[in-house]
């Protein structure tokens, strides 16, 4: 259940939050949020983080709908009881989701979050993926250390 909460939770966010910057900026505005540290920006993001694999977009729609198709396939190994790796699941997923509906519809993601401290414009579905990918990999190492800690 708290994978497709999750999920859902983060498709909406992404898609309304890219809805109000496509429907209230023009490609290329930037609008100081806090100067010289936050901006909006609107781009489009041929590629996948950080601009890798840039023009390759059926391969990173292909590479999405398996990621996708893995984590309704996996999630039915996850025990209820581990609420914060479903989360991570659904984070994941919802981020994945929502730039997949971005290259369906245009070819390209829309990324608008600009830390001017880094070179980088993301968005929420980025931002989802990254964490998400992130606690995910700390919990199964926690939970790995676990599982051979018993065994001793």
């Amino acid at each position: 259940m708290h994978i497709w909460v999750t999920l859902l939770v983060v498709l909406v966010l992404d898609r309304v939050s890219k809805l109000l910057v496509q429907s209230n900026m023009a490609l290329y505005d930037s609008i100081a949020v806090i100067p010289h540290f936050f901006h909006l920006t609107y781009i489009q993001n041929p590629g996948a983080a950080f601009g890798i694999l840039s023009g390759q977009k059926w391969l990173l729609i292909i590479i999405s709908i398996i990621f996708l198709g893995a984590l309704i396939y996996f999630q039915k190994f996850v025990p209820p009881e581990q609420k914060l790796i479903r989360i991570c699941m659904g984070l994941v997923g919802g981020g994945g989701l929502g730039n997949l509906i971005d290259r369906l519809a245009y070819g390209q993601v829309i990324d608008f979050l600009d830390f001017k401290v880094w070179s980088y414009i993301f968005n929420v579905a980025d931002s989802c993926l990254v964490v998400g990918g992130l606690l995910l990999a700390f919990l199964f190492l926690r939970l790995d250390k676990q599982v051979k800690a018993e065994k001793n």
